[in-house]
């Protein structure tokens, strides 16, 4: 049997969380660090930080993120997809890079994949491109996890 563990500090993330939200601190989830924005954070506020910094000291993270990944990609397993309107620029129509990120369950098609952006581009599906090898794929083709895929319809998406 495998086991897992994974040491967490649901009240350390949840505060990191609403600093960030709040402009008091710069904090990515699963960071192992965060930066104080505010010039003059309360009292209050910095004893509540000064003690996540001393969680963060022990254990490197709160633990939330890496529990959340373990039960999304190696329990549920799930796998990441990145649809783009442009395969060479790896954009969509205006250009913003890598705009979106599909989860989809492992063994999901490309097909699958254009029926979660619209159902209308699953319907007509006539190919995908593997933006990174520049290939044509099928619908039946098994994605990977870290694909950036091009779908090709005859139906637009409106």
């Amino acid at each position: 049997q495998n086991n897992h563990v994974v040491i967490c500090s649901a009240e350390s993330e949840l505060l990191l969380r609403k600093a960030s939200k709040a402009g008091l601190i710069k904090y990515v989830p699963g960071d192992t660090a965060f930066e104080i924005q505010s010039q003059s954070p309360s009292p209050q506020q910095k004893q509540a930080l000064d003690l996540v910094k001393a969680v963060l000291a022990k254990t490197h993270t709160t633990g939330i993120q890496e529990a959340i990944n373990y039960a999304v990609f190696d329990l549920l397993k799930f796998i990441t997809v990145y649809p783009v309107e442009d395969e060479a620029k790896l954009s969509n129509k205006d250009g913003v890079i890598l705009p979106d990120a599909r989860l989809l369950l492992a063994g999901s098609s490309a097909k699958d994949l254009a029926g979660t952006i619209h159902a209308d581009l699953a319907k007509g599906f006539l190919f995908a491109i593997d933006a990174k090898t520049k290939l044509r794929i099928s619908a039946d083709h098994i994605l990977q996890d870290g694909d950036v895929i091009k779908i090709v319809s005859s139906m637009s998406r409106g």
